[in-house]
């Protein structure tokens, strides 16, 4: 499927950034993955926007959730554009979106994601996120990411972290998703080429970081008991719960198209605790009480739910039945200091 690119020289430039960072994140995934004894590799699996027309992105999926590393990871870069609607608002997105759930329960999962989003107007801006998450917290893993996350963004670490800290919280359980966080929105200095070079050389360095801190975690932490999983579980699905509830940036990608459900959900991890999820529907008010209903009745009988590529159509189809149905409950997605308008671009 030939996917047509934006003809901006800055979309294609930051195609050029993302695509650089997926590649060198899927190399140093599978160098790991090759260390200690797995022969597969991550996929390649392309999608194209009304078939190409809009663009659209590959995504790497790695062989979990059965891979002796991964338990499910995707790897997506995306480039969407409408340069033949003049009554769009968007030119074009341009990003890169990967999530790495690791089969070890004392290794953390990796969130990042990096966009460069162009206006017809001729306004731009990027969006910088990174966050760790550990299913078994382990305090010099966390310090050793934030010092990273200070190394790689010397003047924006402290408004990126307050702006993660605050997105990633979940009031309904009064706690955050992950240890560590990084978000800028609407990020615009108002110099091109720095505000470029800081993107690339901020995601080079999360990537690398991690593929360090996977590396280690595997080797140093072999012994994995009951209880270990059974915290993995219930931390996955915490995420499964805050992506499906309160991320904006998942929430908004299925209310734009349903042409990529799957990669769209490819965060997910590979099972869940469907009793876990049902006993916080009493802690959401009305309407969002209504989504995590439709989730749990969603997922299969059992403690620990596979979550696969049929399930996520499923759950993508619910997420958007309840938006449509109850519009105002978008309000009650989680935010940074500033609103994204992913939704609003995308329509004339």
């Amino acid at each position: 499927m030939k996917q047509i690119r934006a003809k901006s020289p800055r979309a294609a430039r930051a195609l050029d950034l993302v695509s650089h960072l997926q590649e060198r994140f899927v190399a140093n995934l599978e160098e790991q993955s090759r260390k200690v004894g797995s022969g597969a590799g991550f996929s390649p699996i392309h999608w194209g926007r009304d078939e190409g027309r809009h663009g659209g992105g590959t995504r790497f999926v790695a062989p979990g959730p059965n891979d002796c590393l991964f338990n499910r990871g995707s790897v997506n870069i995306s480039q969407v554009q409408y340069d033949d609607d003049p009554e769009k608002k968007l030119a074009s997105a341009t990003a890169i979106s990967s999530i790495i759930h690791p089969q070890n329960p004392h290794a953390p999962s990796i969130h990042i994601h990096i966009s460069w989003t162009e206006l017809k107007s001729g306004r731009g801006y990027w969006r910088v996120m990174a966050d760790l998450n550990p299913s078994i917290p382990n305090p010099e893993a966390t310090a050793a990411f934030r010092n990273c996350l200070q190394e790689a963004a010397p003047d924006w670490y402290k408004v990126g972290s307050e702006q993660g800290d605050k997105y990633f919280f979940i009031p309904a359980l009064g706690r955050h998703r992950g240890v560590a966080h990084f978000y800028l929105e609407n990020f615009n200095s108002g110099d091109e080429n720095a505000d470029y070079n800081f993107a690339r050389s901020f995601g080079e360095s999360v990537v690398d970081h991690y593929g360090h801190l996977l590396g280690s975690s595997h080797s140093q932490n072999t012994t994995i008991t009951d209880e270990h999983r059974k915290q993995q579980l219930a931390y996955h699905t915490l995420y499964f719960f805050q992506v499906l509830t309160l991320d904006r940036g998942t929430t908004s990608g299925l209310m734009v198209h349903n042409q990529n459900d799957v990669g769209t959900l490819g965060s997910l991890p590979s099972h869940v605790d469907r009793d876990l999820l049902g006993s916080w529907v009493g802690k959401l008010d009305a309407p969002q009480s209504l989504l995590v209903k439709r989730l749990h009745q969603a997922l299969p009988e059992g403690p620990s739910c596979p979550v696969d590529d049929d399930l996520k159509a499923v759950l993508a189809e619910a997420v958007r039945a309840h938006y449509t149905d109850n519009p105002e409950a978008l309000d009650k997605q989680a935010s940074g200091f500033t609103l994204p308008t992913t939704v609003d671009n995308h329509e004339s």
